[in-house]
């Protein structure tokens, strides 16, 4: 497809989905930043797999095992292309990004002792912020964290002049692009400051990976997470990147079968990379998911998509901002940024609920999220509890953004007016 102009009705075609109603109204789906849609060739590679292929990789010496293990060392190939890694064994698949977050708290934290420093960024998800205070709680370690700017930036500036990163910083772990805010930070800047001081960069690319072409290589970052079911593909399987010299050095971080060179009762040697860090029966047919869908957005090509994400969130912008009382959280323009956009909305003089507010767009067939999306203190930072998000696409267009606005205009006037 990459040889032929960005056509997004061509695209729909591939998601059968998109054709369902919802209340007797088309589904305009914009909730990808929770989970994206999964094209038929991602479905149709599972069924495949499971039809004809299915058997467990590495231990068995039959015909059927050997191309299961083909299959799930092709998706490992695959990702690594996909995000430019330069080996396949650098590429660590996990349950999800989550659990690839946990994986470099437990194997960094190794390392870590009283008195040293992890920084994050208030900006986070959940799962970039929990992993981190559980290890500063078993290490004495200290958690400190960017601020963020009115505009939804880091705070640079305030960083520096707080010396943030300095000497006693070990790892700092931030979002590459913010699930609330769309907002696509510096990573190159922040690889080089963390490195200044022989600190680990590690990036939480969950919402970059889908977006944006991503070279792991090119961020600067020693370690890189990211989620599958946001990227097309299927729910439980994530993927860690990692410097294969950084990773070597690393201990496991679940023990059982396949991670393991040789168990005796006493003790235990270890596998290399990536096996090290893949304990028991992986995620196989997920992989083989999940690489179908690295192909196709391979095939549309990366660069187009993200240029429809911009093109799209522009749109999405400048209509939202003609609603009275919407306030969008995060940078206001296109430019470095992603496609999730939260807000808030006041009707009457009173904030609207945004669960009140996803109620009402559902019932118009707009499916968003309403909540503070696994990032309350980013929320607490800019004094609202939860928010409204709407978060677009490859498949999105146009008409859909004008449901959205048209359907929030309802919002509006049903609790501002007391009736629809």
């Amino acid at each position: 497809m990459s040889e032929f102009a960005f056509d997004v009705d061509h695209l729909r075609a591939d998601f059968p989905i998109l054709e369902r109603e919802v209340g007797g109204r088309p589904v305009v789906y914009l909730d990808s930043a929770n989970t994206s849609q999964k094209p038929r060739c991602v479905v149709e590679a599972i069924e495949d797999h499971y039809l004809y292929h299915n058997a467990n990789v590495a231990r068995a010496m039959h015909q059927l095992g050997a191309e299961a293990t083909e299959a799930y060392e092709g998706a490992r190939r695959i990702i690594a292309g996909f995000i430019g890694a330069p080996r396949s064994d650098e590429v660590i698949f996990t349950k999800n990004a989550s659990e690839a977050l946990n994986l470099c708290a437990h194997t960094l934290g190794a390392k870590l002792a009283p008195g040293d420093e992890i920084v994050i960024s208030v900006m986070e998800h959940h799962s970039n912020i929990v992993p981190w205070q559980l290890l500063a709680e078993r290490t004495g370690a200290t958690l400190r964290w960017f601020d963020v700017t009115e505009e939804g930036r880091l705070d640079l500036a305030g960083a520096e002049r707080d010396g943030l990163i300095n000497e006693r910083t070990k790892i700092v772990s931030v979002a590459y692009v913010s699930n609330v805010l769309g907002t696509v930070n510096p990573v190159a800047k922040l690889a080089e400051q963390a490195h200044a001081v022989g600190a680990v960069l590690v990036l939480d690319a969950s919402q970059a990976v889908p977006q944006l072409p991503v070279d792991v290589t090119a961020t600067g970052a020693d370690l890189v997470a990211f989620t599958g079911h946001k990227m097309l593909g299927p729910t439980g399987i994530g993927v860690l990147w990692g410097r294969y010299d950084l990773l070597e050095t690393l201990p496991p971080f679940l023990g059982g079968g396949e991670m393991i060179e040789i168990v005796e009762l006493e003790r235990s040697t270890f596998a290399a990379p990536p096996y090290r860090f893949e304990a028991g029966t992986p995620p196989i047919a997920q992989a083989v998911g999940l690489g179908a869908a690295a192909g196709y957005l391979s095939a549309v090509g990366m660069d187009k998509v993200a240029a429809h994400e911009q093109e799209i969130t522009a749109y999405a912008l400048k209509g939202l901002a003609t609603l009275p009382g919407l306030r969008i959280l995060g940078p206001t323009e296109p430019v470095d940024r992603g496609g999730a956009i939260s807000f808030t909305l006041t009707a009457g003089g009173l904030d609207v609920h945004p669960h009140d507010v996803s109620q009402l767009l559902d019932s118009k067939g707009v499916a968003v999220r309403g909540g503070h999306h696994c990032a309350r203190p980013l929320h607490k930072r800019f004094g609202v509890q939860s928010s409204t998000r709407a978060s677009s696409y490859l498949y999105t267009t146009r008409a859909e953004i004008d449901v959205l606005v048209d359907s929030l205009e309802y919002v509006t006037h049903f609790f501002g007016r007391g009736k629809a």
